[in-house]
């Protein structure tokens, strides 16, 4: 399995997400990446928005973790999405880092209607609604796209 930590990043009632386009399909993630050998989720983040993004960011805490079951076409990938911090930079894409098309300020009601993936956008409403407790969303009803 597969680790790929993410980062939720707010500015006002918004989340920086990355804009891709599968097909004729557009999707969006949330910022992150996969860690190098030895590297720790936080360093991951940190390492990956400064590369992808041109920002630096502070990781604040765990929100949730989940698995995305691949169905055997590739390895099941643990998510672990954090809340963090902007600290500075204007983002950026950087294509030598990214296959992304756009960076979207993407407003914190809409989340659950997008091809989001990890496919978390109610768990994230959720969270900013209730101020849930960190949990693990087991497996993660994921579309494919």
């Amino acid at each position: 399995m597969k680790v790929r930590p993410a980062v939720v990043l707010r500015q006002n009632d918004s989340v920086l997400l990355m804009h891709y386009r599968y097909g004729d399909t557009d999707v969006f993630a949330l910022p992150g990446g996969n860690p190098d050998p030895g590297e720790d989720l936080e360093a991951t983040l940190e390492r990956e928005l400064e590369e992808e993004l041109g920002i630096s960011i502070q990781v604040s805490q765990l929100l949730f973790c989940g698995v995305v079951n691949n169905g055997g076409r590739r390895e099941d990938v643990l998510h672990c999405v954090f809340m963090g911090d902007w600290l500075g930079g204007d983002p950026a894409l950087n294509p030598e880092h990214t296959t992304a098309r756009a960076i979207v300020w993407q407003p914190l009601d809409t989340l659950p209607d997008l091809n989001l993936y990890p496919n978390v956008g109610e768990a994230i409403l959720d969270y900013h609604a209730a101020l849930l407790p960190t949990a693990y969303l087991g497996y993660i009803d994921q579309p494919f796209f």
